[in-house]
């Protein structure tokens, strides 16, 4: 996964006077342009792609590195790239700046740790499920409309369906992992969104990422030693952190400058489906009815919950006066 966004509901970004986000560029120049409102949807769904297809990577280096190793190497490759190719200003930001980095670093760092100590004892697709619910527990406490309520719970009900309908069977340290991958999740979304309105482009989210990976550094090097050293295991901790840090979370970045935190944790909800997707065309898992009928739940959900809110959008768009 805010200049102060009120507290009791984490909507849309409020621009600060050193940012200018292209909502607000449409708002002083007239309506917004027909494919405005899809551009941050589109930013949101290629961040879900290249983070499932990243998890393939780190499943597969995980017995190499150990779950905390490959966090470690996945945080600070990402923390290297993004403050190389950033370059972000230390000075000049206030207090309350630094406290939301700080705080969005060390989310980032615990959201990713949590999540591959559950993929040590749970299954990828019940783990992934688990952490869905926190992103979509912030849409019904984020929104003020009860049809959004009614799109979270038919996500929720195919995120169930997608993972077997029951958890039951499966580890409880693991599911407790998931869970609290999960609420770090939901405050990933509300701090990187703070966070990109108070830095400019990427530079909070290079900060952040460096404060992630400070932290996770020496639980990394406790578990994982000299293995974290092997040029193999670099390289692989490397493609990791481009394809499930980097990229994704930038253009999570831009899009909650953009997008409602309480819609963008809805479209949250198609990582499950993503993530069965990449597996029927990657690693050739075949997908049951009853998976394709969750998939089906969880993208009409999604689209409900952005057709809503794209219509408010418009709704409060006021038509053009008729040229004299």
């Amino acid at each position: 996964m805010l200049n102060e966004t009120r507290a009791e509901h984490p909507g849309p970004p409020v621009t600060s006077s050193s940012t200018t986000t292209p909502a607000a560029s449409q708002a002083v120049g007239g309506p917004p342009r027909p494919d405005g409102s899809l551009g941050p949807v589109g930013l949101v769904l290629a961040g879900g792609v290249s983070v499932q297809f990243g998890a393939a990577v780190a499943v597969n280096l995980m017995p190499r590195a150990g779950a905390l190793g490959v966090v470690t190497l996945r945080l600070l490759a990402a923390a290297v790239v993004l403050l190389l190719f950033c370059r972000p200003r230390l000075r000049g930001h206030s207090r309350a700046d630094w406290s939301t980095v700080i705080v969005f670093g060390i989310t980032l760092g615990a959201m990713n740790g949590l999540f591959y100590q559950a993929l040590v004892r749970i299954p990828l697709g019940a783990a992934v499920t688990l952490e869905v619910l926190g992103p979509l527990a912030l849409s019904v406490l984020a929104s003020r409309r009860a049809i959004n309520a009614l799109w979270a719970a038919l996500a929720l009900a195919g995120v169930f369906l997608l993972g077997g309908g029951g958890f039951g069977d499966l580890d409880l340290v693991g599911v407790a992992f998931a869970l609290g991958a999960g609420a770090m999740w939901a405050t990933y979304i509300v701090f990187s969104a703070r966070t990109g309105q108070r830095f400019p482009q990427a530079d909070g989210l290079a900060l952040a990422m460096a404060v992630g990976a400070l932290l996770v550094l020496p639980l990394g090097v406790a578990e994982s030693g000299s293995r974290l050293f092997d040029p193999v295991t670099v390289g692989l901790g490397a493609a990791v952190a481009m394809m499930s840090s980097v990229l994704p979370y930038t253009l999570e970045l831009l899009a909650l400058r953009r997008l409602p935190a309480s819609t963008f944790a809805i479209l949250m909800s198609l990582e499950p489906a993503l993530a069965a997707a990449a597996g029927f065309l990657v690693l050739g898992q075949t997908l049951s009815v009853v998976q394709v009928s969750a998939i089906a739940l969880v993208i009409a959900a999604s689209m409900g919950a952005v057709r809503t809110q794209v219509g408010r959008g418009r709704a409060k768009v006021p038509a053009p006066a008729p040229e004299a």
